[in-house]
């Protein structure tokens, strides 16, 4: 009986996700490569042992259950908003209800901290901490706060603490010459690098203006939903058309911030050719939404966010990919 109800309670979670969103193969084959793509970038250029691959491994995992866990709960705490914005998302549609929803959160947030803990101690702090303030977040503040924006001012905090685990799994498990060694009794040192750090805060800078770039498409969308509620986005704080500008200039910096994080870190023109690609294919889009019409601004809105997202999670895929491909022709040539 006990090995029955174990079996429903992992078999059901995915199951019911495999029908959940219209989720592109491509997308979610995407996230495998970003979340590896992060402690890649922190550790180097330079020969893998068992432990670094064990550790990549299991933010892939950590980041993957925390991606799912976080859009569930996000799904549950907006439920009102997608009754007018999303009514085919599983709650409003009736697929499932709120409660069933609740307990498939719980086991992927489950799992985020398991696998977290695994990494090191100091990843499940990164992800309790991260937990704490989106649950208060989506629940409470982005209803509540009436600060302008407030909404989509903390959206990429999901996104950073993605980039701060991958570093930190790194800086907790080897030690950088010359390096800042920050001692922690009873659980692992931190140890990183002026130059490390520094990369960090970019590629931070990167993920926070390129994923509130494509939010803000999106919270033109959910502009009449966001309106009922009061939730605070750019578009209902300014209107959408200077939300529609803000996030141009988003795009804008992003691609600034993601050209300098080339000349700052190991990445090559493998990184560079293709992003700057990219960046313009995706700039080209959102300058159109500036001259949509403003009655069609949130069907089009959804379109630009899309490609927005596609720019974002594609980023990190091309450092992946040029990191990969750094390491294959090093073995190649040592």
């Amino acid at each position: 009986m006990l090995r029955k109800n174990l079996r429903s309670s992992i078999i059901y979670p995915l199951n019911f996700l495999s029908k959940w969103r219209s989720l592109p193969p491509f997308e979610m084959f995407s996230y495998i490569l970003m979340y590896a793509s992060i402690p890649m970038l922190a550790y180097g250029i330079q020969p893998y042992n068992n432990n670094i691959i064990v550790i990549i491994l299991l933010t892939i995992l950590a980041m993957y259950s925390g991606y799912f866990a976080a859009l569930i709960w996000n799904d549950i705490t907006d439920a009102e908003i997608d009754k007018i914005a999303h009514p085919n998302r599983p709650i409003p549609s009736g697929r499932i209800s709120s409660k069933k929803f609740f307990h498939i959160a719980l086991f992927f947030s489950f799992l985020t901290f398991i696998f977290s803990f695994m990494v090191s101690f100091w990843c499940f702090i990164v992800v309790i901490i991260s937990a704490f303030f989106v649950a208060i977040h989506n629940k409470y503040l982005k209803k509540i706060v009436k600060f302008p924006a407030y909404s989509e001012i903390f959206t990429p905090l999901q996104w950073i603490i993605v980039v701060v685990f991958g570093y930190v799994a790194i800086w907790t498990t080897i030690s950088y010459q010359h390096s800042i060694i920050f001692q922690m009794p009873l659980f692992e040192n931190v140890s990183t690098s002026v130059v490390e750090f520094q990369n960090m805060i970019i590629l931070i800078l990167f993920t926070y203006f390129a994923d509130n770039a494509h939010d803000l498409p999106e919270g033109i969308h959910d502009f009449s939903g966001d309106m009922k509620i009061g939730v605070k986005t750019y578009a209902t704080s300014f209107g959408k058309k200077n939300a529609a500008k803000i996030s141009f200039a988003m795009f804008i910096i992003s691609g600034i911030l993601g050209i300098i994080l080339y000349f700052k870190t190991i990445l090559s023109e493998i990184f560079l050719i293709p992003f700057i690609i990219l960046w313009i294919y995706t700039l080209y889009y959102s300058f159109n939404l500036l001259k949509t019409k403003e009655i069609e601004m949130e069907e089009y809105g959804a379109i630009i966010g899309r490609k927005g997202f596609n720019y974002f999670i594609l980023s990190f895929d091309l450092i992946f990919m040029d990191i990969f491909i750094q390491i294959l022709i090093m073995n190649i040539y040592s």
